[in-house]
């Protein structure tokens, strides 16, 4: 008898000759993907084309994967990583072991969780490879400068820059609590799973965060130049 298409998901491992074990209550064995729909999960759908991908093994269904959650990868790998270079092989990197262990993705956090540990991982590995050698200047810097000067012009660059180094005076490991749970919604227990603590810590981090960045923008604002008396006046004229 065929599988109904919507319970493929809750047995990912079926092709591959796995048999649950026994005594696992079917929503474990099925992943968090399938507990969270009944909740609209906003990372299901996702899920579900990681688990569609790890399932077919298709080009088609893994290009869609990775096109999926591509952005994803590369803004958090920058957040861990504010110096910019290297981002992109990070990524591809990060890609790479993600198709390398696909087929073993079963459900049990959300795809972006699953894929962002991966990414964590690999920029730990970076920095441990890193660490022994000096960095050397790279024939390119002057295209990255072009580049940034370029950006310079788009609407929102500034804000965004402030945004960033604001963000960058954080501690690397309450930056990464805050970006994940403030910025980008990943809830407690999956943060916590990234970063690899307790949940209490995770809160403890963004509440610490905020606090930190609250006093950051008030030390701005009291040290910000105040307006030229008859400045605006004069640009209108």
């Amino acid at each position: 008898m065929i599988t109904p298409a919507v319970h493929t998901p809750a047995l990912p491992t079926a092709p591959q000759g796995r048999v649950p074990a026994q005594g696992v209550p079917p929503e474990q064995a099925g992943g968090r993907a399938e507990r969270r729909s009944a909740g609209g999960d906003p990372d299901r759908g996702r899920t579900l084309l990681a688990l569609t991908a790890a399932r077919t093994g298709s080009p088609d269904d893994v290009a869609r994967f990775v096109a999926a959650f591509d952005a994803d990868v590369r803004r958090y790998i920058g957040f861990l990583q504010p110096d910019t270079d290297g981002v992109e092989d990070l990524a591809q990197e990060t890609m790479l072991r993600a198709l390398l262990s696909l087929h073993r993705f079963e459900g049990r956090s959300s795809a972006r969780t699953w894929l962002l540990s991966i990414a964590r991982r690999t920029v730990v590995d970076s920095v441990r490879r890193a660490s022994a050698r000096p960095r050397l200047s790279d024939a390119a810097d002057w295209q990255r400068e072009a580049e940034w000067r370029q950006a310079r012009n788009v609407p929102g660059f500034d804000e965004g820059l402030a945004l960033r180094g604001l963000l960058e005076s954080l501690c690397a490991e309450r930056r990464e609590a805050f970006v994940l749970t403030q910025l980008w919604g990943v809830p407690y227990d999956d943060a916590a799973a990234l970063c690899r603590c307790p949940v209490g810590t995770v809160r403890s981090r963004v509440s610490r965060a905020r606090a930190e960045l609250l006093r950051l923008l008030r030390e701005a604002e009291e040290h910000s130049p105040a307006p030229v008396p008859g400045e605006d006046a004069g640009v209108a004229a």
